[in-house]
């Protein structure tokens, strides 16, 4: 039997799943949480149900990678570390170097670390998990396997900016996307739900998190998609700004004497449902917030979904779903809701009975001509997919 680590690392953390093979069943599950900090906690979880957890200083990646290898033998999911045959590592952005996952070795490490400036949030955290890895583990296969990889069928219409062509040619200015490891496991997913083709579906694909993008989905292909040259465009996020007029960021640089790399931060990392609300940039704080600034973010959240909606739905010309995933897709009513109400001049008939509870099912009614579907992602398991496909 196979066992393969699924890793997601974050700046100051890595969720992990640890799969067998063939029969794709999560042995084990956890995640190093506050990485670098003196309050960090390092988590598993087993098959039988049992957790453990440390509280202690975990001081950086490797530290984090030797708490994980030391538990996987300690409870003996793992008796041998050749029984590991590879990890997959989610990485955002391949930029047009990467069209597909790929085995890692020190020049594919190096690209992955130069990419960093298209998605200055995840990729270099991502570089330095595989790093971690491969100096802990270096006889394991590491196989980095890419969002941007499912947006490569987009079409030149859809990924060029309209500006001077050879900047695209020089220095590959263009969109890329994200969230395409999510996408590949929803909408075949969403395909079967509809009992149709999954190669012929017309989907549109919400993935709502603190990271957020809406993606259409033509004949079982990324089509169009909201993120652009890095996750920061789109739909509004938990601390990103989304789309943001160019002439405005100059404006803000020339009123607050921020140079470029400072306000590109604030677009990051205190803009979005933070910066609307002053509260926080997590759905759940503001559910239960008062505040007007904090209900203003939630409706601004849920009207720049339904304007990508609508502009996808044209596009598309027929849509057979919209998909909720991800952790406000999945776990957000009052999102979901207000999307859905906006969008009954598409023929989508909410279910809002349904809509109350969370799970894989339908919230829109039987007769409705465009459904509306819950789908929970598993990224986890389609990067342990493509570690058996790659090292194979």
């Amino acid at each position: 039997m196979k066992k393969v680590l699924a890793i997601n690392s974050g700046s100051l953390s890595f969720k992990y799943k640890l799969f067998s093979f063939p029969d794709e069943k999560v042995i084990a599950s956890g995640m190093a949480d506050r990485v670098g900090m003196e309050n960090a906690v390092f988590k598993i979880k087993l098959s039988n149900g049992r957790e453990y957890i440390k509280n202690m200083p975990i001081h950086d990646q490797e530290e984090a990678v030797k708490l994980l290898i030391e538990d996987l033998k300690k409870f003996h999911v793992v008796e041998d570390l050749r029984e590991i045959t590879g990890i997959g590592h989610r990485i955002v952005n391949g930029g047009e170097i990467f069209k597909e996952s790929v085995r890692v070795g020190d020049k594919e490490l190096q690209e992955i670390f130069d990419l960093g400036e298209l998605a200055p949030l995840h990729n270099i955290p991502e570089a330095n998990g595989i790093k971690a890895f491969m100096n802990i583990v270096p006889n394991v296969p590491q196989v980095a396997v890419f969002d941007t990889s499912y947006h490569q069928t987009l079409d030149p219409i859809h990924y060029l900016y309209s500006i001077p062509y050879e900047y695209y040619e020089d220095y590959g200015i263009r969109k890329y996307g994200a969230h395409g490891i999510s996408i590949s496991y929803v909408a075949p997913r969403a395909a079967k739900m509809l009992k149709k083709n999954p190669n012929l579906v017309n989907l549109i694909v919400c993935h709502l998190g603190s990271g957020a993008s809406v993606t259409a989905v033509k004949r079982g292909k990324s089509y169009d998609t909201s993120m652009g040259i890095s996750p920061l465009t789109g739909v509004t996020m938990g601390t990103r700004s989304g789309d943001f007029d160019p002439s405005a960021l100059q404006r803000l640089m020339h009123k607050t004497g921020m140079n470029i790399d400072e306000a590109i931060d604030v677009l990051n990392y205190k803009s979005g449902l933070l910066g609307i609300s002053g509260v926080s940039s997590d759905m759940r704080d503001l559910i239960e917030s008062k505040d007007k600034r904090a209900k203003l973010a939630r409706k601004i959240f849920i009207n720049r979904v339904v304007r990508y909606v609508g502009a996808y739905a044209a596009e598309l010309g027929r849509i057979d779903a919209v998909v909720f995933t991800a952790g406000v897709g999945e776990h957000d009513p009052g999102i979901r809701a207000g999307i859905m109400s906006s969008l009954r001049y598409l023929g989508l008939e909410p279910d809002f009975k349904a809509n109350r509870t969370d799970g894989e099912k339908f919230i829109s009614k039987p007769k409705s001509r465009v459904k509306a579907i819950i789908v929970p992602t598993n990224e986890e398991l389609m990067i342990a997919r493509e570690v058996v496909r790659v090292v194979q």
